[in-house]
């Protein structure tokens, strides 16, 4: 787990208590160094923290909690006080200054889960035919930057039509759910799953050559279709599996040669696995 992922899974009171002790130390630190220097900034920080990690409501909290701080600290430092209003006027501003931050943080972070949710597939949760294709890209710029090999996996459900028309669509969006979410449970966390629509899904193999390949999805196959005995579904999967070895085709000519595999087995009677290699 990297530090951003254990930082989500701290929870509101671990953080409510991290930006109280942020907030008294600047304060300290504020009323230590007298009204010569500027702590604005750093009152910001358990602010901007707080907000991005537990929301913005206890953004806003340690907004005032800020505010009251630098107020008290200022009043302490000064060698004579000024008009009352002055001191009200100006902790009013400091706290205004301090809850904008919240508000445009939690805004920032609503664009970027719409931008998420854009990329993400309605049905099953897993990324999307756009997503896909960004990863691809980066994908194939990385192995040809460090001449590492690579593994696109192209594979579909065979039969889909008939649980449809038999059970109804209900039965094959689970299916469908089911498929993506046993795949994710066989897939490496470096490897990439996405559903390019309908029954087509694609995996994305780094730094995998023919034979780990080979054995990746043989493993990948069988958990499918244990799945699908275990639900009582009479469907199966055609693969076609692209190992790339030196990269100089875009994603889209990619995914075509293993498309193409894949549809070699649809010809020749479904359930089965098509292997490839390309090297320009």
């Amino acid at each position: 787990m990297n530090l951003l992922a254990f930082l989500k899974t701290r929870s509101s009171l671990f953080w409510t208590l991290t930006g109280l002790i942020g907030v008294v130390v600047v304060g300290v630190a504020d009323f230590l160094t007298g009204r010569e220097l500027a702590f604005s900034l750093f009152y910001l920080i358990p602010i901007v923290l707080v907000t991005w990690f537990s929301g913005r409501n206890l953004g806003l909290v340690l907004s005032a909690i800020s505010a009251m701080g630098w107020f008290a600290a200022d009043a302490l430092a000064r060698q004579s006080q000024p008009e009352p209003v002055i001191m009200y006027w100006n902790a009013f501003v400091r706290l205004s200054f301090f809850a904008l931050v919240p508000f445009l943080f939690s805004a920032l972070q609503a664009l970027e889960h719409e931008k998420e949710l854009a990329r993400l597939d309605d049905l099953t949760g897993i990324a999307n035919r756009r997503r896909f294709f960004e990863m691809a890209e980066t994908e194939l710029d990385r192995s040809q930057r460090y001449q590492r090999p690579f593994t696109f996996v192209y594979f579909d459900v065979d039969n889909l039509k008939p649980v449809n028309d038999l059970s109804g669509h209900q039965i094959g969006d689970r299916l469908l759910r089911s498929v993506a979410q046993r795949a994710k449970l066989h897939l490496r966390r470096s490897d990439f799953l996405a559903r390019l629509g309908g029954d087509e899904f694609v995996v994305i193999l780094p730094e995998t050559g023919p034979t780990a390949a080979h054995n990746a999805v043989l493993k990948l196959q069988g958990a499918l279709l244990d799945e699908m005995r275990s639900q009582q579904w009479s469907v199966t999967f055609s693969f076609g599996v692209l190992t790339c070895l030196d990269a100089h085709l875009s994603a889209d000519e990619m995914l075509k040669k293993a498309d193409d595999l894949m549809y070699s087995v649809k010809k020749s009677g479904k359930n089965g696995i098509a292997y490839g290699i390309f090297s320009s």
